[in-house]
C-alpha cells in the first residue's frame, strides 16, 4: 500500500469468509489518515470556477459553432466537478471549518442550480442514512414487478426510458432536480424550513442572471440569442444532469448490488460496503471527476475529503479482499447492466427484467 504516512501500520487483511467488522472499527482504520486542508480545498474551488468561467467565455467569444458547443459540453463537465466539491462541503469533509464548508458548498453548487440545504437533507440524511433501503432511499430505487405493472402507461414508458441506459439526464432532471430540489412539494419533502426556500431563491436568481448575461452578450456581439442560450446554458445544464444521473446510477446499480425492503436485514448486510460500487476508469478519468467513484470509502466514512479518497479506497480493498465491489468501466458493461437491472425481486433477492425474469444471481440471505 502506497501513500500511507510513516509509522502507520495498516490492518491485517480479513478473509472474505470471516464476518465483516463493525463500521466503527473500519472507520477507526481510516481515521488516522483523514486530514482536511483549507488552503488546498479553497484552491481547488477557485481553479474549477476559473475553468468554468473560461469555458463560458468560450461559448461567447469563439466563432465556430462546433467550438462553442465543445465549450458548453466541457462546462457541463466542470459543473459536475464543482458539484462534487459542493457535495464534500455538504458532508463537512471539505475543510475543517463548518461555516466555511457551508459557504464554499453553496458557491460550488451554484452552476448546477442545486439548493444546498435541500441536497443536504436528501443526500446526507436519507441516502447515506439508508442506502439501498426501499421505501426510504429514493435515489434510483428499483420498482418491483407488481409496482411497475400498477403504473399508468405513460409512467411505465418513463421508467423504461430511465432504465434504458440512455435516460440518466432525464431521470435526474425530472425525478431529482425538478421534483426534489426546485421548490419541492410536501409530497417529496416531508418538512419545510425557511432555509429551503431561500436556497431555492438563491439558485433561481443565479439561473436568471446566467440567462440575462448570455442574452446581453449576444446583443453586444451581434450573435443569435438562441444560439448562446443553447450552448451557454442549456447544453451545460443538460450535460451536468446526464453526468450526475450516470454517476449516481453506477454507484449503486450492479448485478452484485442488493436492495432491501426489510430494515433489520438491511442493517445486518453491512450496507455501507455491500450496496456500493467502486467504478474504475482508464486515463485517470476518475481523478478528473474528483475521485467521486472511490465510493465505498466515502460511504464507510463521509468525513474523508475527496482529495484523500483514492488512497483510503485502496486501503479498504486491500483490507477487505473480495468484499468491495470493484468494476472496471466499459460502455459494454454499462449497457449490459442497464439491460439486466430493470426491476428488483425482494423475495428472490435478484434483479429482473420488466417481465419479471431473473437477470442476476440471488444475493445471499442475511442471517
Amino acid at each position: 500500500m502506497s501513500n500511507l504516512p510513516p509509522g502507520f501500520t495498516p490492518p491485517e487483511p480479513i478473509p472474505s469468509g470471516q464476518p465483516l467488522p463493525h463500521r466503527k472499527i473500519i472507520r477507526g482504520w481510516l481515521a488516522p489518515l483523514v486530514e482536511r486542508r483549507t488552503l488546498l480545498a479553497v484552491a481547488m474551488l477557485v481553479l474549477d470556477w476559473l475553468i468554468f468561467a473560461a469555458l463560458m467565455s468560450g461559448t461567447v467569444l469563439l466563432k465556430a459553432v462546433w467550438a462553442k458547443l465543445l465549450c458548453g459540453l466541457a462546462a457541463g463537465f466542470v459543473i459536475g466537478r464543482l458539484f462534487i466539491i459542493g457535495h464534500d462541503a455538504c458532508h463537512q469533509s471539505y475543510t475543517p471549518h463548518r461555516r466555511l464548508n457551508r459557504v464554499l458548498g453553496r458557491i460550488a453548487m451554484l452552476p448546477s442550480l442545486t439548493p444546498y440545504s435541500l441536497w443536504e437533507v436528501g443526500h446526507n440524511v436519507v441516502h447515506h442514512g439508508y442506502t439501498n433501503l426501499k421505501g426510504v432511499d429514493f435515489v434510483w430505487a428499483p420498482l418491483t414487478q407488481a409496482e411497475f405493472n400498477a403504473l399508468s402507461p405513460g409512467r411505465r414508458v418513463m421508467e423504461r426510458i430511465y432504465r434504458s441506459g440512455f435516460g440518466p439526464a432525464v431521470y435526474y432532471l425530472v425525478e431529482m432536480w425538478w421534483k426534489r430540489m426546485f421548490f419541492p412539494r410536501k409530497t417529496y419533502m416531508g418538512t419545510s424550513r425557511p432555509e429551503f426556500m431561500w436556497d431555492g431563491v438563491f439558485v433561481s436568481v443565479t439561473a436568471l442572471l446566467w440567462i440575462v448575461a448570455l442574452v446581453a452578450a449576444a446583443w453586444a456581439t451581434e450573435q443569435s440569442v438562441w444560439l448562446l442560450l443553447g450552448v451557454g446554458f442549456v447544453v451545460p445544464f443538460l450535460f451536468w444532469n446526464a453526468m450526475i444521473g450516470f454517476v449516481v446510477y453506477v454507484h449503486h446499480t450492479h448485478t452484485a448490488v442488493q436492495w432491501h425492503d426489510d430494515k433489520a436485514a438491511w442493517g445486518r448486510a453491512a450496507p455501507f460496503v455491500s450496496t456500493t460500487v467502486h467504478l474504475t476508469f482508464p486515463m485517470r478519468i476518475g481523478a478528473m471527476m474528483h475521485h467521486i467513484m472511490e465510493h465505498t470509502a466515502h460511504h464507510v466514512d463521509m468525513s474523508i475529503p475527496l482529495y484523500q479518497l483514492e488512497g483510503l479506497q485502496r486501503l479498504l480493498e486491500d483490507t477487505l479482499p473480495g468484499r468491495v465491489i470493484v468494476q472496471r468501466f466499459s460502455w459494454r458493461w454499462y449497457f449490459e447492466t442497464a439491460r439486466r437491472c430493470k426491476l428488483y425481486d425482494f423475495e428472490r433477492r435478484c434483479w429482473t427484467d420488466f417481465a419479471g425474469q431473473r437477470t442476476s444471481e440471488s444475493a445471499p440471505a442475511v442471517a
